[in-house]
């Protein structure tokens, strides 16, 4: 198993990989994302271009089996820094953190943690003071929810982030067995670097 971060132009070499993980992991509960492979290399395509952007990629051999992607919060899609604006907070001190992708073969063995390491390394080297990133709200007892279901929560909160109070979005997206896309609520998280 490597772990490796990949910036710049070398982003273009793994992003049809990234994007048929995001469509894999997120079909498992919380996110029920019905995907579509075209949509998430366009999605990608654009993180990539942002000011920043890293990759940090997992591999078993050749086999890529887990990805994370980050980038300057100010320099994505303006929906993920809208709500710190229109909170009053600052967006040109925060990386945020986007996805973190993992088949759940390789999941309890620290790859989360080398995830959340090079992306917030990668932060601090381009001189951000905090770091970000949002997970979806379910309800709790929603009829998806696996039995012995455990949020990833305690394993951000050793990690040093908390919810952020007052800042969430929503997005829409398909869910698997949905015809159309519906809104879901997104609840931001951060951290001082």
């Amino acid at each position: 198993m490597t772990v490796d971060t990949v910036t710049g132009a070398d982003i273009g070499a793994v992003i049809a990989d990234v994007a048929k993980l995001r469509i894999a992991v997120f079909r498992d509960y919380p996110y029920l994302y019905d995907g579509d492979l075209d949509y998430e290399r366009q999605y990608l395509d654009g993180f990539a271009a942002a000011p920043g952007a890293v990759v940090v990629v997992a591999r078993q051999g050749s086999r890529i089996v887990g990805a994370a992607t980050g980038a300057a919060l100010g320099g994505v899609e303006a929906a993920w820094s809208a709500p710190f604006r229109a909170s009053g907070l600052s967006v040109e001190d925060r990386f945020y953190c986007a996805e973190s992708v993992l088949l759940s073969d390789w999941r309890g063995l620290g790859i989360g943690h080398a995830f959340f390491d090079a992306r917030e390394g990668q932060a601090r080297r381009l001189g951000f003071a905090k770091s970000c990133f949002c997970s979806v709200v379910r309800a709790p007892d929603h009829p998806a929810r696996p039995e012995g279901y455990r949020p990833n929560n305690a394993f951000w909160r050793k990690r040093g982030y908390r919810p952020l109070d007052g800042i969430a979005t929503r997005f829409e997206w398909r869910d698997i067995g949905e015809n159309a896309e519906s809104p879901k609520a997104l609840q931001f998280w951060g951290r001082n670097l």
